[in-house]
């Protein structure tokens, strides 16, 4: 006989879901628009289904002006950024192959993490987090490591540092090296510039500057990396990440591989139409003016970032915890009142920064004005005096 506590719970169960509003100012998730929500409710076809199969295409085409690339390729994996990051490793990166990782934060070490389970040979240069390379450092590591394939993360999610990768890239084909790089954080919100920096393989997510749902992870190939995946001998470690397979379902033969999320791929679509109206480059603009404005009231607050000005990444701002604040109490107060969500920092970081991403919809004046008032109010009521 059921107990009535357990009969109210499973009343509780069959009541409709309603998830409590939130005004998601953290590193990602981000605000999705009404638009891609409506996209998501479309009917499904099958993932054989031409209609789909052109839905896939025009994803790859939006895509394009995004990441900046028209030599190379763009498909998309159906898994998050951490499976775009991991087909990148597994289709680049051999069994005993020299791997060369820019390592000052916690996704270029996941990075080197996955890189190492694929059996590769690492080489770190290591920095404190939130500090970038030189160009000079960068070449010379490469020089010094004669790699095959070299890894940076060019918008670092858990320290708010923009890694410039133009003189990684050049460094690296010098040596005969593929580069990868990790868009995560930058893809949508900031030029990834894939062509004109160099990158040969790029991998991203959805969740963030593209302002759609979590889910799928957005690929860039250039023609260098294509040719050199045509050419691989040795099979990939992963039969589901294997770019080959997926190249030929997404672009190619159409051929079975795996059923692609087709109401994700709808969002998506509907994420870069929204992107194309705007258009990129404004789109680009419209997120460094938020930024700028976030700073300078953050600085009238007494309040500073914790990354120099000039490697700060516009869409995700890292500001310094202030002497005496419990950042875990600030986020519990933010959340439980007004109902908005940022990050706290983790790894070397936690308790020192919170991270706080101005993406999408969140990037204008407006909102930006609307989060700092009630970020103010939060701080002081935990004892901060600006």
């Amino acid at each position: 006989m059921s107990t009535t506590s357990e009969h109210v719970a499973t009343q509780d169960l069959l009541q409709p879901l309603q998830p409590p509003k939130r005004y998601l100012f953290g590193p990602g998730p981000t605000m999705v628009d009404p638009r891609v929500y409506r996209a998501l409710s479309k009917p499904i076809v099958g993932h054989l289904d031409p209609y789909f199969i052109q839905v896939m295409q025009d994803v790859q085409e939006l895509l394009k002006p995004v990441y900046g690339i028209q030599n190379g390729s763009t498909l998309v994996i159906s898994g998050t950024g951490s499976a775009g990051m991991e087909a990148a490793v597994a289709n680049f990166v051999e069994p005993g192959s020299k791997f060369a990782v820019f390592a000052n934060g916690y996704f270029s070490d996941r990075l080197s993490e996955m890189a190492k389970r694929n059996g590769a040979n690492i080489g770190r240069f290591e920095k404190a987090w939130g500090e970038t390379f030189s160009d000079a450092e960068a070449a010379d590591f490469i020089r010094r490591e004669k790699p095959s394939v070299v890894g940076y993360v060019h918008a670092e999610t858990s320290t708010g540092a923009l890694q410039p990768g133009h003189a990684i890239c050049a460094a690296a084909h010098d040596a005969g090296a593929l580069v990868i790089g990790d868009c995560v954080t930058s893809l949508g919100g900031l030029p990834v510039e894939f062509d004109k920096t160099g990158i040969d393989i790029a991998y991203s997510c959805t969740q963030k500057g593209l302002s759609c749902p979590p889910g799928l992870s957005p690929l860039a190939l250039s023609q260098r990396a294509m040719d050199w995946l045509r050419a691989r001998t040795t099979l990939s470690r992963s039969w589901y990440l294997d770019l080959k397979l997926i190249h030929d379902y997404s672009t190619v033969s159409h051929r079975y591989h795996h059923t692609a999320p087709i109401s994700m791929f709808h969002a998506l679509r509907e994420a870069l139409m929204v992107i194309a109206e705007e258009g990129i480059e404004k789109r680009f603009e419209r997120h460094r003016r938020a930024h700028r404005f976030f700073v300078k009231e953050i600085e009238s607050m007494s309040l500073s970032m914790h990354v120099p000005e000039a490697h700060r990444i516009p869409t995700l701002n890292t500001v310094s915890v202030p002497k005496g604040v419990d950042d875990a109490k600030v986020r519990k107060r933010l959340l439980e009142g007004p109902g908005i969500e940022i990050a706290g920092g983790f790894g070397p970081l936690a308790g020192k920064v919170f991270r706080i991403g101005l993406m999408g919809p969140l990037a204008t004046e407006e909102n930006v004005r609307f989060f700092l008032q009630e970020f103010s109010k939060a701080l002081k009521a935990e004892g901060y005096q600006s």
